[in-house]
């Protein structure tokens, strides 16, 4: 069996069930139990598989393993299980490097025509630090000195001028080390060494973040006074396997790091995962950890990542920049009075315009996202002779560009549909294009409306080698300060609070690879993290403490809940707590805050396991009295269903009108020096419909007579989780294993498999299942099914079931044909039934269980 929890005898199986793209077969972690005689355990080990990595640390012992028979691992692990040696174990899982949307890279060509152009540039570069009033922090002269940051991520070009130039004593990169080497792609042998030299970007990135000193552009790191470790866990392809995050978040604590930032994680909101388990007994000994919330937002609430679920973890939410850096070049435009003038724009891929030609507008709807969406007419003149201009909108700009293309066009610039500049665009290289670029939609709508006019408008752009790349900060004023959109929405399974709180990680300015073109601006989770991890900093260095608890509810309580924005506008309500945590990071208020408040957030659970009434402390360090008014507001009820739906509603989801009343013991409370006082906080559930699990939240706010407000973050949720459904019964189906759109078959498909265990390179038959939400424990059983159809004989649990800790992703799972007992099933006819338990079930009671079966599908084995 698969477990994520502790390990106890029963039958483990190679996880190549949940996400076989993201789990390396026959690959386990195992950790010891304290006090006990470990030897013949890894005798067993080594005679039955070849060890991946020694994870002899302080707070967590053991090793992972590569089976050499994989298909009999399971058998290995479960004689293991029964050991007094063994405490747990998991299957080692792949992680490919967050998804962050990179807007542009400086180019390694023209690296020494960067340029900024005027002071207010200066000041949108570092807008994310005037949010969270690290600029405040600065301005005091508090750097983060003395406080050490591993950053776990790809490694770090040291060599970078922004990043101190080189590596190790007296540098900003004292430690490190790499455990992978460049050509690792998880799933090949690491080639550990100790140069963590970055050559995928990510990682360089959020080192800039942190504590970057730029003279190009001015701009510095949130604590440019700190030192960095750079534990490098991804190769240049960016994936790495758990059994390495979890060897660097010991070695980050055994070099005595202060803080550990990481940026990984996938879907899952299980507290038992591996590293989540590893990171929460780190915070434990004294050390913060702040992980990515994920960029998962489009999914919807209920999908908290796997690092940033542990106890004690910050989870760190994105907000977007108020103001958006690009880099951009100067062209020149020609019109009726035949006078040029300059024009900016950002260049895209392919980059070589070179040239001086008309403009082309064509008269497809040019005022529609449609424009260029369908082929252009037999007449269209020969496009080679104009710069062709394109409105983005509603499809593929490849397949716009192809159009262009097809009668001759090789320069083209789009022009935005919406306010601000557009990303970097790339056109496949397919379509031989020269040049492609972009302006802003002002822009482009006003040449539009001259080219509509009759009017010749003129682009003369030049080499990319002979134009100066500029960068500019425009104000973003569609989504400035809101939540990104992107961010991942919690809470856990458990009903924690996650995320914790949030920083800017929308279109950030950053250090890149100098191979890569030194600079770049992202956005992701991936950018608020560090940014957050940089703020503990300056905060641990004002108030001479970092106490993970302590900090974090000070960060919290002093946190600025934001309105809602659902990519369009704001809403005149806060954003669910799911959503933003205690809200936007207030490093100076925080640093300099006299009263503590405890805990950091309230979460009441679900309506069967209700908590009515819960204690919240105030505690006054100021040298007076102080008054407090105690007060709620309501965020929006995000109901995670529709009436009759077995998927969680995607983002933005659908806010209900009514949410729980809160109330107090009293609403004003008088507290000494160093006294305290208890704010007791019962709570009346919305009347909305339990049938959609409901979640309600807000924030609880503190104001006191000195002038200074709190919030303190709650939710809870209407509903009974163990009497929902976990699993979507009409998305239950087979494909072929590989196929990564998981098409569904036909039924009565019939596959031809080689006979275990040759089957690696074989076209097995998948089982694809949709959880509703998150489940502990997931079987699938196989079922003969007779010639004539109405006959079905249960044959047991098939091999790799059961799994336990399954996130509400969409998923697949490959069958061989074998049982979980290793028996292989005759040719014939199956069906496989998914069954999940459900949230706070029991196990042993039928009803408990949802179920759901896949159409027939046929089985025969090829000839030796």
């Amino acid at each position: 069996m698969v477990r994520l929890g502790s390990a106890v005898p029963l039958l483990a199986a190679v996880f190549s069930a949940i996400a076989s793209a993201s789990v390396v077969p026959g690959a386990f972690i195992f950790e010891f139990q304290e006090g006990q005689n470990t030897a013949p355990a890894l005798d067993t080990l080594r005679k039955n598989g070849d060890v991946r990595m020694d994870l002899d640390f302080e707070l967590f012992r053991g090793v992972s393993v590569q089976f050499h028979d994989v298909e009999k691992a399971g058998e290995v692990v479960d004689s293991l299980a029964a050991m007094s040696a063994i405490r747990r174990y998991w299957p080692v899982t792949l992680h490919r490097v967050p998804k962050a949307q990179l807007h542009w890279t400086g180019n390694p060509d023209v690296g020494n025509n960067l340029e900024t152009r005027d002071n207010s540039t200066k000041r949108g570069i570092l807008s994310a630090h005037a949010m969270t009033q690290i600029d405040k922090l600065h301005a005091k002269g508090y750097t983060g000195k003395g406080i050490h940051i591993a950053v776990i991520d790809s490694g770090i070009d040291y060599k970078h001028p922004s990043l101190g130039g080189c590596f190790g004593k007296d540098c900003l990169v004292t430690k490190g080390f790499d455990f992978v080497g460049d050509k690792y792609n998880g799933t090949n042998k690491p080639v550990p060494d100790n140069d963590p030299m970055d050559c995928h970007g990510h990682g360089t990135h959020v080192a800039g973040i942190i504590a970057a000193n730029d003279q190009k552009f001015g701009f510095t790191g949130g604590a440019p006074g700190v030192t960095l470790g750079a534990y490098r866990v991804f190769g240049c392809a960016g994936t790495v396997t758990s059994d390495i995050v979890i060897a660097a978040l010991n070695r980050a604590y055994a070099d005595k790091a202060n803080i550990i930032t990481l940026s990984i994680g996938g879907p899952n909101g299980w507290k038992q995962n591996a590293w989540a388990v590893a990171a929460s007994r780190i915070v434990a000994r004294g050390v913060v950890i702040t992980a990515s919330a994920g960029n998962n937002g489009a999914n919807g609430i209920f999908f908290a990542s796997s690092g940033s679920s542990g106890e004690g973890v910050a989870a760190i939410a994105s907000f977007d920049n108020e103001y958006t850096p690009t880099l951009v070049n100067y062209g020149n435009v020609t019109d009726k009075d035949g006078k040029p003038r300059e024009f900016s724009y950002v260049l895209g891929n392919p980059d070589e315009f070179n040239t001086t030609l008309p403009l082309w507008l064509g008269a497809l709807d040019a005022a529609a996202d449609t424009h260029f969406c369908e082929p252009l007419p037999a007449d269209t003149p020969d496009l080679s002779k104009y710069i062709v201009l394109i409105r983005r909108g509603n499809c593929k700009l490849n397949g716009k560009a192809s159009n262009a293309a097809s009668h001759g066009a090789r320069h083209i610039i789009f022009y935005g549909n919406v306010d601000g500049y557009p990303p970097k665009i790339s056109i496949k290289k397919s379509l031989k294009l020269h040049g492609v670029g972009s302006v802003d939609k002002q822009t482009g709508e006003a040449w539009a409306a001259q080219l509509r006019a009759g009017e010749k408008v003129i682009l003369s752009l030049g080499s990319k080698r002979d134009t100066r790349f500029t960068l500019t900060t425009h104000k973003n004023s569609v989504s400035g300060g809101a939540l990104s959109t992107f961010t991942a929405w919690g809470p856990t399974w458990n009903m924690d609070v996650k995320p914790q709180f949030g920083a800017p990680g929308g279109h950030i300015l950053s250090t890149w690879p100098r191979a890569k073109g030194s600079y770049a601006v992202s956005s992701g989770t991936s950018m608020a993290c560090p940014l957050a991890a940089s703020i503990y900093a300056l905060v641990a260095e004002a108030r001479g403490t970092l106490e993970p608890t302590m900090i974090q509810n000070l960060l919290s309580v002093n946190a600025k809940p934001q309105f809602f924005h659902d990519g369009s506008h704001f809403y005149s309500q806060l954003a669910p707590v799911p959503q933003q945590g205690g809200g936007l990071i207030q490093a100076y208020d925080t640093a300099f805050a006299t009263t503590q408040i405890y805990p950091s957030s309230l979460s009441f659970n679900e309506s069967i396991h209700r908590i009515r009434t819960a204690t919240i402390v105030i505690e006054n360090n100021r040298r007076a009295w102080i008054t407090y008014n105690v007060s709620y507001v309501s965020s929006p009820t995000v109901a995670a269903f529709q009436n009759h739906s077995r998927q969680i509603d995607p983002f933005p989801g659908d806010f209900l009108k009514h949410s729980a009343e809160i109330t107090f013991n009293a609403k004003e409370f008088t507290v000494g020096l160093n006294d305290k006082a208890l704010v007791r906080v019962s709570i009346k559930t919305p009347r909305v419909p339990p049938s959609r699990l409901p979640v309600w939240s807000g924030y609880i706010f503190i104001n006191g007579s000195d002038g200074k407000s709190f919030s303190v973050p709650y939710q809870g949720l209407v509903g009974n989780l163990r009497k929902h459904y976990v699993l979507d019964q009409n998305a239950t189906y087979i494909c072929r294993n590989g196929d990564v759109e998981m098409k569904p078959l036909e039924a009565n498909t019939v596959f031809t498999i080689p006979r275990p265990p040759n089957t690696d390179k074989a076209s097995l038959p998948a089982i694809v299942f949709a959880p509703s939400l998150g489940s502990s424990r997931m079987q699938l059983h196989a079922v003969a099914v007779s010639k004539s159809g109405n006959i079905f004989t249960p044959l047991g649990q098939i091999k790799n079931s059961p799994v336990e800790y399954v996130s509400r992703a969409k998923d697949s799972m490959e069958w061989d044909g074998r049982l979980s007992n290793d028996v292989l099933v005759p040719e014939g006819r199956y069906q496989i039934v998914v069954k999940m338990l459900r949230l706070y079930g029991n196990e042993k009671k039928a009803e408990d269980w949802d179920e759901s079966t896949t159409p027939p599908f046929g089985l025969k084995y090829a000839e030796e």
